[in-house]
């Protein structure tokens, strides 16, 4: 299953788009575009039926951990990149 993601720095800096796809083993990816240019992948893995956690890496260089929890159709999660927060909704 592939759902919309949409997240934001928590100081408002940039803002991001992408998809989440997940797999019926219990991981997946998470890809992300900032409106800045910067692009993100990450792989994540439920820890439970609906928590789960991934590491980003990103074409700059940095990367962050991130963790969500999720519905199944929908969610939201937080992480960081470089140091800094941010929020992100997917479904």
């Amino acid at each position: 299953m592939t759902l919309p993601v949409h997240g934001t720095m928590a100081n408002g800096s940039e803002t991001f788009q992408g998809t989440a796809t997940g797999y019926a083993d219990g991981g997946g990816t998470l890809q992300i575009r900032s409106n800045k240019g910067l692009t993100c992948t990450g792989n994540f893995v439920y820890e439970t039926y609906r928590k789960g956690s991934g590491v980003f890496t990103c074409s700059n260089g940095q990367s962050g951990p991130f963790e969500f929890l999720s519905t199944g159709s929908r969610g939201t999660g937080t992480g960081t990149l470089g140091g800094k927060a941010f929020t992100f909704t997917f479904g």
